[in-house]
């Protein structure tokens, strides 16, 4: 993915996140609460540019789960709706990058990852609780093409 035409998150914290991944060029130099993360790059369905994500490292057998939490609001994050509407991704992984294609899953395959995610960052049980039965946190599986 061309990173030129990369628009900025709003967040500071991510800008600056971002900022210091590119600076190293490594996932590693950074974190949330003491925990791994990864970079989702993807397309802005409206504006088809650049859109940097950084999430927490799910991975199970070179497979990714990227958790649309958003902290337990009753919506969705945008990032989710870009996935949706064109599912190719780049995955940044310590210093490594991975394309894949990204899928919703649900039931029981749904239920493993999610597993896998609160085990990685307890905090999504929490996001749980939070939404209050108004939405079921979506859970995206990007494998390596």
């Amino acid at each position: 993915m061309d990173m030129k035409d990369e628009i900025l998150p709003a967040s500071t914290w991510v800008r600056d996140q971002l900022a210091e991944i590119d600076r190293t060029g490594d996932t590693a130099s950074v974190g949330i609460q003491g925990r791994a993360i990864v970079v989702y790059s993807m397309r802005g369905r409206k504006s088809g540019a650049l859109r940097r994500v950084p999430l927490m490292r799910v991975e199970h057998n070179g497979s990714y789960a990227a958790v649309a939490s958003k902290g337990g609001h009753s919506e969705h994050p945008e990032w989710f709706h870009n996935l949706v509407a064109d599912p190719e991704v780049e995955v940044h992984d310590g210093t490594e990058h991975i394309k894949g294609r990204a899928r919703i899953v649900e039931g029981e395959e749904r239920a493993q990852w999610w597993e896998r995610s609160v085990a990685a960052f307890p905090t999504y049980a929490e996001y749980e609780a939070k939404t209050e039965g108004l939405r079921e946190i979506p859970v995206f599986v990007i494998d390596p093409i």
